[in-house]
C-alpha cells in the first residue's frame, strides 16, 4: 500500500487567490475537488456579488464578524460559527464589526472556485 505524505502549509506559506473586490483570499490545499483557505474582510468592507460556481462552500469563521447576504435574506456568523454556502448562490460577503474578519474555508467541487456577478438575479 502505497502513501501520500502528510502536508502542511503554513500561515505565511498561503497564496492570493480568487479576487473580488472587498476579500481578501488566500489558497492553502487544493487538491482533486477540495479547496482550502483563508477569506479576509477588513472592517465595515463589503464583497462584490459573486458565487462559487458548483463549489459548496464552509466557511468558519476565526475573528471579526461573517455576514453573507443572498436574495433570499442575510445570514450573520461571529468567532466559533460555521456557515454553508451552496454552490451557485450568489451573494455577497461583509464584515459589520470594527475588527479585520478572518474565516477559514474548504469548498468541495469543480471548475472555478469564484464567479463575480454583478447582483442577485
Amino acid at each position: 500500500m502505497s502513501e501520500k505524505p502528510v502536508r502542511k502549509v503554513a500561515a505565511d506559506a498561503l497564496t492570493p487567490a480568487d479576487p473580488t473586490p472587498g476579500v481578501m483570499r488566500d489558497a492553502a490545499i487544493v487538491v482533486d475537488d477540495i479547496w482550502s483557505g483563508r477569506a479576509r474582510t477588513e472592517a465595515g468592507a463589503t464583497s462584490g456579488w459573486h458565487h462559487h460556481g458548483d463549489h459548496d462552500t464552509v466557511a468558519y469563521v476565526v475573528s471579526g464578524a461573517f455576514r453573507v447576504e443572498t436574495a433570499a435574506g442575510v445570514v450573520d456568523a461571529a468567532p466559533g460559527d460555521f456557515v454553508h454556502v451552496p454552490a451557485r448562490t450568489v451573494h455577497r460577503e461583509s464584515n459589520p464589526s470594527a475588527d479585520t474578519a478572518e474565516v477559514v474555508l474548504v469548498r468541495r467541487g469543480t471548475g472555478p472556485v469564484v464567479v463575480n456577478v454583478d447582483g442577485p438575479q
